[in-house]
């Protein structure tokens, strides 16, 4: 099955915007990770110290299979950050093969921010604008 949600970045203050959904809506966070959680990655420069308390992702449920999910931006990312352009559609499928199938047909004339791969958190996940500008992600739980 697949399903979509919304990803929502913010330029430093994730955690108490959830906080604040989180009282709106209820529930508890699945997960709250920080950006000092990542393991070093081949090809990355270090985490700025500044950037190291920041969250990495956040997932609340809000209901069913609808998930409100957000992270901070980090730096040199938070370059292009305005509010109202802090959002992604996020995809999530049961299936690499659609996964990509999706990946290939919404990058189509769009940009690929992150090509599909599997990642450190267990996932196959993959990053896009469409060519409406449109920001999407699509991830697969390969640990499932």
């Amino acid at each position: 099955m697949t399903t979509i949600n919304t990803y929502l970045r913010f330029n430093g203050n994730c955690e108490p915007a959830f906080e604040f959904y989180k009282s709106v809506f209820g529930g508890e966070f699945q997960f709250l990770g920080r950006f000092a959680d990542m393991p070093p990655q081949e090809g990355m420069p270090p985490i700025p110290e500044g950037d190291k308390n920041k969250v990495m992702h956040v997932t609340l449920p809000i209901g069913g299979d609808t998930i409100l999910m957000g992270s901070d931006t980090m730096a040199p990312w938070n370059s292009d950050f305005n509010a109202g352009n802090n959002f992604s559609v996020s995809i999530h499928t049961d299936t690499t093969e659609e996964a990509d199938r999706l990946f290939k047909a919404l990058s189509e004339q769009g940009a690929v921010t992150m090509s599909m791969n599997k990642t450190f958190w267990g996932s196959y996940f993959g990053m896009l604008s469409d060519k409406f500008g449109i920001s999407w992600m699509i991830n697969v739980e390969l640990n499932q």
